[in-house]
């Protein structure tokens, strides 16, 4: 039966648990003094949670911020949160559940956990016991392979407590060796409320998607005024770990929302796209169309000619199913999750109307982790392929463009999910290695009749191969024989690499009109899900990172 998704104001409630403690406060004549204090205790300690206290609400109200169990309750199913370690610190005045929340419920009927920071305890800090609930929490995810969801609003650790919760082996960088473990093995889906600052920033970094709330969210390992007084930097917080620097610039940051309750809106529909464990079932809807179909006039035949390759995406996936990752970052590449049918795969699309579709460093890193996480989840992947290759020149030769390049070429090369390469119109170079031809053993090669395949453009290739006779024509005949003899070998070029004969050398295993691809890949998809998954026999690859 298809699992469907429904909004969260219809399914869950506004708060998680009762809404007052579950303990008898007061005795009868019959009872012990000693058990009535204990609920009484017990009780206070329950109510200090339950609620932000007057002035944190406030502040809470004024920063356009969701108390924590309220953000809960917009994440999991009505009626289905448990807690754990609620009464952790109960003995310490002003510590209620040490500033975080854990415990697990549905989402959608499928169990995960949620490890989410109190801000209105010391900004979310943490405590000896705070990373005790987290370790637990993280080792209750790792032995019954439960999905994890990080709401993260803390300001990082508290220095009163550091010998307490830092340095040993169940200390901070426990929850790192844990989520290290995690990774591949379940989803990790982080929201970012608020600051997550120091070693906790490496929290959201370990997750494979982050989301983060513009004017609110935060990552940094040392604050401006740190900046400051090490190295001299004068540089405001938004500038050095806003939301908006990292999710278009640094590319920490996966998607960029506007508030609490759309970032956890956010992270259940990124979830609907995913199996709960490398080992589950990707989870299957109804069947939808398109928004709009695909024909052949949506590809501009002429090469040269921008277009937004988000027209041939909502042409194959199911009605508004295409879910970016990193859009506001390298937007030169699209990567994402859609439905075809009603089943999740990834895509990775080259745009040619950003920066011509040229591969950059950063378009690299941002397809080399996408196409990690779909081969870690079982998720198919289709390339559309609209490049002229990777960028040239000093400055990204600096960059370490060729092993940012190698990075994405070793993920295509060693997925074992099913790949299709579709080529769209042009795959130059590297390029057409980057995204899944042919020798990277896809399960099919498709192109469509606008698609062209060469080392390298025409233009490009004539004058590489014929500089110093073009100009020795040009010199001793003038310019009408120069463009003369240069079109004649572009003609040349382009009948060395013609698509029927690219097809006839198998080369390609099929060309067809972009009215049909959908159908094709459809077919293909199917008979593609029983496919070995073996790569190589090793320890371990070394990325080239």
């Amino acid at each position: 039966m298809p699992v469907t998704s429904t909004p969260a104001s219809s399914t869950r409630s506004a708060s998680t648990g009762p809404g007052s403690a579950p303990f008898a406060v007061g005795g009868d004549s019959g009872s012990d003094p000693k058990v009535t204090d204990v609920r009484e205790r017990l009780a206070a300690a329950h109510d200090a949670s339950a609620s932000a206290p007057d002035k944190a609400q406030a502040k809470l109200d004024g920063q356009g911020k969701l108390y924590v169990r309220d953000r809960i309750a917009l994440l999991f199913d009505e009626g289905s949160f448990v807690e754990d370690g609620r009464y952790a610190n109960a003995t310490a005045t002003g510590l209620p559940a040490d500033g975080v929340v854990t415990g697990r419920g549905t989402v959608d009927g499928r169990p995960a956990i949620v490890i989410a920071n109190d801000p209105t305890v010391k900004a979310g800090s943490w405590g000896a016991r705070t990373v005790e609930k987290i370790v637990r929490a993280t080792e209750m995810a790792l032995r019954e392979e439960l999905p994890v969801f990080w709401f993260v609003d803390s300001a990082g650790a508290r220095i009163t407590d550091q010998v307490e919760m830092f340095p040993g082996r169940r200390g901070a960088g426990h929850i790192f060796h844990n989520q290290v473990a995690l990774s591949g093995k379940v989803p990790q889906v982080c929201c970012l409320f608020g600051p997550s600052a120091a070693g906790g920033a490496y929290i959201p970094s370990f997750t494979d998607l982050v989301i983060m709330v513009e004017g609110n969210a935060s990552m940094y390992l040392g604050s401006p005024r740190m900046a400051e007084m090490v190295v001299g930097e004068k540089v405001s917080l938004e500038e050095m770990g806003g939301a908006r620097m990292h999710c278009t610039v640094s590319g920490v940051g996966d998607l960029l929302v506007s508030d609490d309750a759309e970032a956890i809106e956010m992270a259940r529909l990124y979830f609907s796209y995913l199996p709960a464990s490398w080992r589950s079932e990707l989870p299957t809807y109804a069947p939808e169309e398109p928004s709009r179909p695909l024909t052949r006039h949506t590809v501009p035949e002429r090469e040269s000619q921008p277009f937004d390759i988000h027209e041939v995406i909502d042409g194959l996936v199911d009605d508004e199913s295409f879910f970016e990752v990193k859009p506001l970052f390298a937007p030169e590449l699209v990567v994402g999750f859609g439905r075809m049918a009603g089943e999740t795969v990834g895509i990775v699309a080259n745009n040619s109307a950003v920066k011509g579709g040229v591969l950059f460093t950063d378009s690299a890193d941002k397809a080399a982790r996408f196409i990690w996480l779909c081969d870690a989840y079982s998720i198919p992947l289709v390339y559309l392929a609209d490049v002229p290759g990777f960028m040239i020149g000093s400055e990204v030769e600096r960059g370490g463009i060729i092993r940012h390049g190698a990075k994405m070429v070793s993920a295509v090369s060693s997925a074992t999910v099913p790949q299709f390469c579709v080529i769209v119109r042009k795959a130059y170079g590297a390029g057409l290695y980057a995204m899944g031809g042919p020798g990277f053993a896809p399960d099919a090669t498709i192109a469509l009749p606008t698609a062209r395949i060469a080392v390298m453009g025409p233009e490009a290739a004539v004058n590489a191969v014929y500089a110093n006779r073009i100009a020795a024509i040009e010199a001793e005949q003038g310019t009408e024989a120069r463009d003369a003899f240069v079109q004649q070998m572009r003609r040349e070029y382009e009948e060395d690499v013609d698509l029927e004969r690219l097809a006839a050398d198998l080369v390609l295993d099929q060309v067809i009109e972009a009215d049909a691809l959908r159908s094709e890949l459809l077919l293909r998809l199917r008979y593609a899900k029983n496919r070995e998954r073996h790569f190589a026999t090793k320890r371990r690859d070394i990325p080239p990172v």
